[in-house]
């Protein structure tokens, strides 16, 4: 049975700024979300860097770089965490495709006196990017910190992650400026 199109929501006007790409490709032609066929795209070797900071206390941070934090390793644990939730995307991000990757990397890098910025690297041979997974990365790095401190500092803020470079498939490069 085909699912009913009565109701679907328009799809919103691109406000981005960025130059026209086309239609969403996560929709179908009712409107419907599906998810994309990338069986007939040819595999490529594709990168993506994401990035992002979590914010805190500068008590917070010297718990973390002091290594007396109560839960243990926050940066080791936190990088663990990412690469983890880099290989799980596809069950966390509605029509995301399962994918090998070749390699996973999560650099936590100290920002005194107040920042972790995080820096996530997914690589693969295939037929769709990785952007999803480093950001993916990025994100639950941050959110480990957050929960492995929050005893110490609730008001810590996760902020910019964004993806700051893809290479790789039909649409070649990006870089962020």
């Amino acid at each position: 049975m085909k699912p009913s199109t009565d109701n679907a929501p328009a799809l919103p006007a691109d406000t981005s700024g960025n130059p026209p790409s086309g239609d969403l490709t996560h929709f179908d032609a009712a409107g419907q979300a599906h998810m994309v066929d990338v069986g007939a795209k040819d595999e490529t070797h594709r990168i993506a860097v994401a990035a992002g900071t979590i914010r805190m206390k500068p008590a917070t941070l010297a718990l973390i770089t002091s290594g007396t934090a109560k839960k243990g390793d926050v940066l080791g644990i936190a990088r663990i965490a990412a690469i983890m939730a880099a290989k799980r995307t596809s069950d966390l991000i509605p029509l995301c495709h399962p994918l090998a990757l070749t390699k996973v990397t999560v650099d936590l890098t100290i920002a005194a006196p107040d920042a972790i910025e995080i820096e996530a690297l997914a690589k693969l041979v295939g037929r769709t990017g990785v952007e999803m997974e480093a950001l993916t990365a990025v994100t639950v790095a941050a959110l480990t910190v957050y929960d492995m401190c929050k005893a110490a500092d609730r008001g810590m803020r996760i902020e910019a992650v964004r993806l700051v470079e893809k290479t790789g498939g039909k649409s070649g490069t990006y870089k962020a400026d």
